[in-house]
Formats: C-alpha cells, sequence, structure tokens
C-alpha cells in the first residue's frame, strides 16, 4: 500500500486488505474489512470497471461509521470487483463465484448487494460459501433492492430532516441523481409523501421538468432499458447538468465525489439526502454547510439496506426490516441533526461523533484493543 494511503489506516482499521486476482477465472478484487468490534462486517459487493483501493478503504469505513451509528451488531467491510456489471450473464456468475470461494475463508466478512450486483449474485455467493445478505426471497432472504429498503430509508430520513431546513415534503421539488436500485425507491417513497419529481438522471443522461415528472412512468421507462433522458415528458440534459436543475431536496444515489468544490456552488436547493455513499467531498459539504443547505449525512440517510441485511442475516422478516428501518433512521437522524443545530456544526460532525463513540466503545471489550 503507497504512502498516500496510510491516511486511510488509524486505530479503528482497517483489519484486514485482500487483493485478489484468479486470471482463469478472470477475477480481480479487492477486499477491505474495516473494523469487526461489534460483530461480522457487513458490506457490499461493488462491481465497476474502474474501482481502485482507495475507493474500497472509504467505503468500509464508511459501512463501519454506518452500522455503528445504526447499533447493529455488526461491524463494516467493503468489496469491490473490477469489471463491467453489464456483461454477459454466464460470465459474470463464473466471476461471482470465484470471488465466493476466494473470500469463503474470510469468515469475518458477510457481503451483500451494491453497484453492480444484486440479489442473484448474492445467491451465487451464498451458492458457494453458506453466507451472504441480500439474498432472493425464494431462498430464505430479504430483497433489499425489490422493497428498495436504502430508498425507504433516505424518505424517513427527509422526512425527520424537513423541519430542520424549513421545508415540507408535500410538493417540495426532488432531483435524484443516479437513477437506479437507490434513487428509484427514494422517489418512489418520497413521492408517496408529497415530492414533485422535476429531475432525475442515470449514469449519462438526465431529464428535468420544472412542472414534475410522472415517477411511475419515468420507472417503467428506465426498467424497460432506456436511458432516461430519452424519457418523453421533459427536456433532456447530459447527466452531469442534473446538478444545475433547481429543487428543494437532491439526492445523490451514484457514485462517490459526485458533489466537489468545483461543481457545488452550482447546486440549488434546500436539503441534501445521500442515498450514496461518500457522494461528496468534504470541501463540498462544508461548502454547503456555509450556503445554508442541510446535509443528512450518507452513513446515517442511507442506512436502510444494511439494517435490511442484518435483520434478514438475524432471521427477521420484510415487515420487521421496514419496521427497524423506520425507528433507527428516524431517531438516529434526528439526533445527528439537532447535535448539528444545537452546536452549530457540520452533521457530519455530528454523526461522525455519535458513530465514532460506538465504534469505541464496542472496541473497549476486545482483548487486543
Amino acid at each position: 500500500m503507497s504512502d498516500n494511503l496510510f491516511r486511510f489506516c488509524d486505530e479503528i482499521g482497517p483489519a484486514k486488505i485482500l487483493h485478489v486476482h484468479n486470471p482463469a477465472a478472470g477475477l480481480k478484487a479487492i477486499i477491505v474489512v474495516d473494523n469487526i468490534a461489534a460483530g461480522p462486517a457487513i458490506g457490499g459487493t461493488r462491481m465497476e470497471p474502474d474501482v481502485t483501493l482507495e475507493e474500497c478503504l472509504r467505503l468500509a469505513r464508511a459501512m463501519t461509521l454506518k452500522n455503528a451509528a445504526a447499533g447493529l451488531p455488526h461491524g463494516g467491510a467493503k468489496s469491490v470487483i473490477v469489471g463491467d456489471p453489464a456483461m454477459a450473464p454466464h460470465r459474470k456468475e463464473q466471476i461471482i463465484r470465484a470471488f465466493a470461494r476466494a473470500i469463503e475463508k474470510t469468515v469475518s466478512y458477510i457481503p451483500g448487494p451494491d453497484m453492480g450486483t444484486n440479489e442473484q449474485a448474492m445467491a451465487w455467493v451464498k451458492d458457494e460459501i453458506g453466507r451472504a445478505v441480500g439474498l432472493p426471497r425464494e431462498i430464505g432472504g430479504i430483497p433489499l433492492d425489490e422493497i428498495g429498503a436504502t430508498g425507504f430509508g433516505v424518505a424517513v430520513a427527509a422526512d425527520v430532516a424537513q423541519d430542520f431546513c424549513g421545508l415540507t415534503l408535500k410538493d417540495a421539488r426532488l432531483v435524484v441523481q443516479g437513477f437506479g436500485a437507490v434513487g428509484i425507491h427514494a422517489a418512489r417513497y418520497l413521492a408517496e409523501r408529497g415530492t414533485i419529481l422535476v429531475g432525475a438522471s442515470d449514469s449519462r443522461t438526465a431529464i428535468a421538468n420544472p412542472d414534475g415528472l410522472d415517477i411511475a412512468a419515468v420507472i417503467e421507462h428506465k426498467r424497460a432499458g432506456h436511458p432516461v433522458g430519452t424519457f418523453a415528458g421533459g427536456t433532456a440534459l447530459v447527466g452531469n447538468d442534473v446538478i444545475d436543475v433547481p429543487c428543494d431536496i437532491w439526492v445523490p444515489a451514484a457514485r462517490p465525489d459526485v458533489l466537489r468544490a468545483d461543481n457545488v456552488g452550482r447546486l440549488d436547493c434546500k436539503l441534501v439526502v445521500q442515498g450514496a455513499n461518500i457522494p461528496a467531498t468534504p470541501e463540498a459539504e462544508t461548502i454547503l454547510h456555509r450556503r445554508g443547505i442541510l446535509v443528512v449525512p450518507d452513513f446515517i440517510a442511507n442506512a436502510g439496506g444494511v439494517i435490511c441485511g442484518s435483520v434478514e442475516y438475524g432471521g427477521g422478516t420484510e415487515s420487521a426490516a421496514l419496521a427497524t428501518i423506520e425507528e433507527k433512521l428516524r431517531v438516529n437522524t434526528e439526533v445527528v441533526l439537532s447535535a448539528a443545530a444545537a452546536e452549530n456544526i457540520e452533521p457530519r460532525a455530528a454523526a461522525l461523533d455519535l458513530a465514532d463513540t460506538r465504534v469505541r466503545r464496542a472496541m473497549g471489550w476486545q482483548r487486543w484493543h
């Protein structure tokens, strides 16, 4: 590991870094188990062609904080597989199964779905090594993407946050950057609370309509395999230009660092609820705070998926998972935003204090702490 990457190492973690290369199977992957003080680490398996060790380290730490903030009996981890998630299904299965066999003895890590993987991929992992979360319903899982667990949590966090930023969800204008598994369900659950979708983007295209988009129709269009920018009910944009669409609530639900110091000034909203992991740089969040734009940090707002995975791992039901997400997200968002307001600090600082305290308490029970 280069000296530059040592800045991601501290007394919390990472506990383990694995690089996997299986040329015969076409597998290149990285696994970071960050911290297991609270229990075996849960974290998604991401497949993208440009994933890096730095991204994996940052995401693994985000999972440690997320699981601690949510009060789960799990530490944090992340894995990344280098590859195109749209590859031929038989090829993808071969790589996912090879990945599963590579982590078989890393029993401190429980993988789940993430960008580029899904319930089917986790079924392959479970078939190989007997452990995974986010499984298909037919083999005892609670399918995270199907029920929209993460998006549901984002909506709950927004519901709490409205009281901290002079906003009412009913008739609030919503933009979702990253209209995929998380973004679709965040839009759907927020629409149930009265928000109006005025903009959405995917990896290449975007669509906007200040009078509102038909959410159900946009979702159907996207699930049919079409880019959102080709939807007929609005004005087509380049994907990155969705940041310029005026709104009340902006939900980033795609890749890391989409909000940076060089572009965050273009954002015109009152509330940012982070559906993606690490979607903003620290500098960007500071700028938003100074502008009076409220940010609900990623490991608070998007914990619905891992909470669902934890309930599944413990043998719970779908209804129990949704109830637990509602309870934990509502309490944690309230605690973090209240502390941030009382101390006049950024919400992320308040969230980090909450999560860091819980991680260190768990570490205090370890023999070698």
